[in-house]
Protein backbone atom coordinates (compact mmCIF):
# COMPACT_ATOMS: atom_id res chain seq x y z
CA UNK A 1 0.00 0.00 0.00
CA UNK A 2 1.22 3.53 -0.67
CA UNK A 3 2.50 5.52 2.29
CA UNK A 4 -0.09 7.91 3.78
CA UNK A 5 0.09 11.46 2.51
CA UNK A 6 1.12 13.96 5.16
CA UNK A 7 -1.66 16.41 5.98
CA UNK A 8 -0.75 19.72 4.30
CA UNK A 9 -2.09 21.72 7.26
CA UNK A 10 -0.10 19.78 9.85
CA UNK A 11 2.23 22.05 11.87
CA UNK A 12 3.66 19.34 14.11
CA UNK A 13 7.24 20.07 15.08
CA UNK A 14 7.11 23.72 14.10
CA UNK A 15 7.60 26.69 16.38
CA UNK A 16 5.64 29.93 16.09
CA UNK A 17 6.04 33.39 17.58
CA UNK A 18 2.70 35.16 18.07
CA UNK A 19 2.84 38.76 19.27
CA UNK A 20 -0.02 40.24 21.25
CA UNK A 21 -0.89 36.67 22.26
CA UNK A 22 -2.48 37.51 25.59
CA UNK A 23 -5.95 38.29 24.27
CA UNK A 24 -8.25 38.65 21.27
CA UNK A 25 -6.92 37.82 17.82
CA UNK A 26 -3.42 36.91 19.02
CA UNK A 27 -4.74 34.45 21.58
CA UNK A 28 -7.08 32.82 19.07
CA UNK A 29 -4.31 32.44 16.48
CA UNK A 30 -1.88 31.01 19.04
CA UNK A 31 -4.43 28.36 20.04
CA UNK A 32 -5.30 27.56 16.42
CA UNK A 33 -1.64 27.03 15.55
CA UNK A 34 -1.28 24.75 18.57
CA UNK A 35 -4.35 22.77 17.51
CA UNK A 36 -2.55 22.18 14.21
CA UNK A 37 0.54 20.96 16.07
CA UNK A 38 2.78 23.99 16.56
CA UNK A 39 4.59 25.04 19.72
CA UNK A 40 4.11 28.72 20.52
CA UNK A 41 6.13 31.59 21.96
CA UNK A 42 3.51 34.01 23.31
CA UNK A 43 4.85 37.56 23.14
CA UNK A 44 3.34 40.64 24.74
CA UNK A 45 3.51 43.45 27.26
CA UNK A 46 1.05 41.75 29.59
CA UNK A 47 0.87 38.17 30.78
CA UNK A 48 -0.31 35.52 28.36
CA UNK A 49 -0.86 32.95 31.11
CA UNK A 50 -4.32 31.96 29.87
CA UNK A 51 -3.07 31.46 26.31
CA UNK A 52 -0.16 29.37 27.52
CA UNK A 53 -2.50 27.18 29.54
CA UNK A 54 -4.72 26.61 26.51
CA UNK A 55 -1.76 25.73 24.30
CA UNK A 56 -0.26 23.34 26.85
CA UNK A 57 -3.65 21.70 27.38
CA UNK A 58 -3.45 20.72 23.70
CA UNK A 59 -0.19 18.90 24.38
CA UNK A 60 2.01 21.56 22.81
CA UNK A 61 4.86 23.54 24.31
CA UNK A 62 4.29 27.21 25.10
CA UNK A 63 6.47 29.92 26.59
CA UNK A 64 5.82 33.52 27.59
CA UNK A 65 8.22 36.14 26.24
CA UNK A 66 7.64 39.55 27.81
CA UNK A 67 8.26 42.37 25.35
CA UNK A 68 6.93 45.88 24.82
CA UNK A 69 6.80 46.31 21.04
CA UNK A 70 6.16 50.04 21.23
CA UNK A 71 9.91 50.19 20.50
CA UNK A 72 12.19 47.91 18.50
CA UNK A 73 14.51 47.35 21.48
CA UNK A 74 13.23 43.83 22.28
CA UNK A 75 12.88 42.39 18.77
CA UNK A 76 16.20 40.55 18.61
CA UNK A 77 15.71 39.23 22.13
CA UNK A 78 12.27 37.87 21.18
CA UNK A 79 13.87 35.76 18.45
CA UNK A 80 16.77 34.68 20.65
CA UNK A 81 14.53 33.68 23.56
CA UNK A 82 12.28 31.70 21.24
CA UNK A 83 15.24 29.78 19.88
CA UNK A 84 16.63 29.23 23.39
CA UNK A 85 13.35 28.08 24.95
CA UNK A 86 11.72 26.22 22.06
CA UNK A 87 14.69 25.32 19.87
CA UNK A 88 13.46 26.63 16.53
CA UNK A 89 11.57 29.39 14.74
CA UNK A 90 9.42 28.50 11.76
CA UNK A 91 6.45 30.90 11.93
CA UNK A 92 6.10 34.55 12.90
CA UNK A 93 2.68 36.11 13.41
CA UNK A 94 3.01 39.90 13.71
CA UNK A 95 -0.25 40.61 15.51
CA UNK A 96 0.55 43.15 18.26
CA UNK A 97 -1.01 46.52 17.55
CA UNK A 98 -2.68 49.56 19.05
CA UNK A 99 -5.21 52.15 17.88
CA UNK A 100 -5.72 55.82 18.74
CA UNK A 101 -8.90 57.60 17.69
CA UNK A 102 -9.29 61.28 16.90
CA UNK A 103 -10.26 63.71 14.16
CA UNK A 104 -7.47 64.19 11.62
CA UNK A 105 -7.62 67.96 12.09
CA UNK A 106 -6.60 67.66 15.74
CA UNK A 107 -4.58 64.42 15.76
CA UNK A 108 -1.40 64.66 17.82
CA UNK A 109 2.16 63.73 16.97
CA UNK A 110 2.25 61.56 20.09
CA UNK A 111 -0.71 59.48 18.93
CA UNK A 112 0.72 59.28 15.42
CA UNK A 113 4.13 58.04 16.57
CA UNK A 114 2.77 55.58 19.14
CA UNK A 115 0.68 53.74 16.56
CA UNK A 116 3.24 53.82 13.74
CA UNK A 117 6.01 52.59 16.04
CA UNK A 118 4.00 49.62 17.29
CA UNK A 119 1.98 48.70 14.22
CA UNK A 120 4.55 49.23 11.48
CA UNK A 121 8.09 49.89 12.69
CA UNK A 122 8.18 46.97 15.13
CA UNK A 123 6.45 44.74 12.58
CA UNK A 124 9.24 45.35 10.10
CA UNK A 125 12.12 44.94 12.50
CA UNK A 126 10.70 41.80 14.11
CA UNK A 127 10.17 40.36 10.62
CA UNK A 128 13.76 41.32 9.83
CA UNK A 129 15.11 39.59 12.95
CA UNK A 130 13.05 36.46 12.27
CA UNK A 131 13.86 36.64 8.57
CA UNK A 132 17.60 36.46 9.22
CA UNK A 133 17.11 33.17 11.04
CA UNK A 134 14.68 31.84 8.42
CA UNK A 135 17.00 32.72 5.54
CA UNK A 136 19.77 30.77 7.28
CA UNK A 137 17.51 27.71 7.67
CA UNK A 138 16.00 27.99 4.19
CA UNK A 139 12.34 28.11 5.19
CA UNK A 140 9.80 30.14 7.13
CA UNK A 141 6.34 31.61 7.30
CA UNK A 142 5.64 35.24 8.20
CA UNK A 143 2.04 36.35 8.69
CA UNK A 144 1.30 40.01 9.32
CA UNK A 145 -2.03 41.20 10.64
CA UNK A 146 -3.42 43.87 8.33
CA UNK A 147 -6.93 45.38 8.45
CA UNK A 148 -9.89 46.51 6.40
CA UNK A 149 -8.05 49.84 6.58
CA UNK A 150 -5.28 48.31 4.47
CA UNK A 151 -7.85 48.72 1.67
CA UNK A 152 -10.03 51.59 2.92
CA UNK A 153 -9.56 54.94 4.59
CA UNK A 154 -11.79 54.73 7.63
CA UNK A 155 -12.53 57.73 9.82
CA UNK A 156 -10.87 59.18 12.93
CA UNK A 157 -7.95 56.72 12.89
CA UNK A 158 -5.31 58.40 10.69
CA UNK A 159 -2.23 56.72 12.18
CA UNK A 160 -3.91 53.32 12.31
CA UNK A 161 -4.95 53.60 8.65
CA UNK A 162 -1.43 54.66 7.66
CA UNK A 163 0.12 51.82 9.65
CA UNK A 164 -2.13 49.12 8.22
CA UNK A 165 -1.71 50.44 4.69
CA UNK A 166 2.01 50.21 5.34
CA UNK A 167 1.68 46.63 6.58
CA UNK A 168 0.08 45.69 3.26
CA UNK A 169 2.92 47.19 1.25
CA UNK A 170 5.57 45.77 3.55
CA UNK A 171 4.07 42.29 3.22
CA UNK A 172 4.44 42.45 -0.56
CA UNK A 173 7.97 43.84 -0.42
CA UNK A 174 9.21 41.14 1.95
CA UNK A 175 7.53 38.46 -0.16
CA UNK A 176 9.36 39.78 -3.21
CA UNK A 177 12.74 39.74 -1.48
CA UNK A 178 12.49 36.54 0.56
CA UNK A 179 10.54 34.09 -1.61
CA UNK A 180 13.80 32.85 -3.10
CA UNK A 181 14.91 31.86 0.40
CA UNK A 182 11.94 29.55 1.01
CA UNK A 183 10.06 32.11 3.09
CA UNK A 184 6.45 33.05 2.47
CA UNK A 185 5.21 36.44 3.63
CA UNK A 186 1.48 37.06 3.67
CA UNK A 187 -1.09 38.97 5.71
CA UNK A 188 -4.54 38.47 7.18
CA UNK A 189 -6.92 41.42 7.06
CA UNK A 190 -9.57 40.97 9.76
CA UNK A 191 -12.94 42.57 9.27
CA UNK A 192 -14.89 43.89 12.23
CA UNK A 193 -13.86 41.51 15.01
CA UNK A 194 -15.23 41.72 18.55
CA UNK A 195 -12.10 42.59 20.57
CA UNK A 196 -10.97 45.23 23.05
CA UNK A 197 -9.86 47.44 20.16
CA UNK A 198 -13.40 47.58 18.75
CA UNK A 199 -15.30 47.81 22.06
CA UNK A 200 -15.97 51.51 21.56
CA UNK A 201 -17.62 50.79 18.18
CA UNK A 202 -19.71 47.95 19.55
CA UNK A 203 -20.91 50.21 22.37
CA UNK A 204 -21.99 52.95 19.95
CA UNK A 205 -25.53 51.89 19.05
CA UNK A 206 -25.72 53.83 15.77
CA UNK A 207 -22.22 52.92 14.58
CA UNK A 208 -22.76 49.28 15.51
CA UNK A 209 -26.00 49.20 13.50
CA UNK A 210 -24.36 50.72 10.43
CA UNK A 211 -21.47 48.26 10.63
CA UNK A 212 -23.73 45.23 10.91
CA UNK A 213 -25.85 46.40 7.99
CA UNK A 214 -22.71 46.41 5.81
CA UNK A 215 -21.55 42.87 6.76
CA UNK A 216 -23.23 40.16 4.63
CA UNK A 217 -22.62 37.63 7.44
CA UNK A 218 -24.72 39.94 9.66
CA UNK A 219 -22.50 39.57 12.71
CA UNK A 220 -19.25 40.77 14.20
CA UNK A 221 -16.41 38.35 13.70
CA UNK A 222 -15.08 36.25 16.55
CA UNK A 223 -11.28 36.10 17.02
CA UNK A 224 -11.54 32.34 16.44
CA UNK A 225 -12.71 33.07 12.89
CA UNK A 226 -9.11 34.00 12.05
CA UNK A 227 -7.57 30.74 13.24
CA UNK A 228 -8.10 28.76 10.05
CA UNK A 229 -6.59 31.49 7.88
CA UNK A 230 -3.51 31.60 10.11
CA UNK A 231 -3.07 27.82 10.02
CA UNK A 232 -3.42 27.84 6.23
CA UNK A 233 -0.82 30.56 5.70
CA UNK A 234 1.54 28.91 8.19
CA UNK A 235 1.26 25.50 6.55
CA UNK A 236 2.67 23.69 3.54
CA UNK A 237 -0.74 24.13 1.91
CA UNK A 238 0.23 27.77 1.32
CA UNK A 239 3.76 27.09 0.06
CA UNK A 240 3.07 28.94 -3.22
CA UNK A 241 1.08 31.81 -1.69
CA UNK A 242 3.17 34.97 -1.60
CA UNK A 243 2.46 38.61 -0.83
CA UNK A 244 -1.25 37.95 -0.41
CA UNK A 245 -3.58 39.84 1.92
CA UNK A 246 -6.35 37.46 2.95
CA UNK A 247 -9.50 39.24 4.08
CA UNK A 248 -11.46 37.46 6.81
CA UNK A 249 -14.33 39.91 6.96
CA UNK A 250 -17.73 38.22 6.68
CA UNK A 251 -18.04 39.70 3.18
CA UNK A 252 -17.41 43.35 4.12
CA UNK A 253 -15.19 44.09 1.13
CA UNK A 254 -17.53 42.31 -1.26
CA UNK A 255 -20.47 44.52 -0.29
Amino acid sequence: MPAPIAHPFDLTGRVAIVTGANTGIGRAIAVALAQAGADVACVGRTSADNTVREVRALGRRAEIISADLSTIEPVQRVVEETLEKLGALDILVNNAGIIRRGDAIAFTEEDWDAVIDTNLKSVFFLAQAAGRHMIATGRGRIINIASMLTFQGGIRVPSYTASKSGVGGLTKLLANEWAKHGITVNAIAPGYIATNNTAVLQADEERNRVILERIPAARWGDPKDLGGAAVFLASDAAAYVQGHILAVDGGWLAR
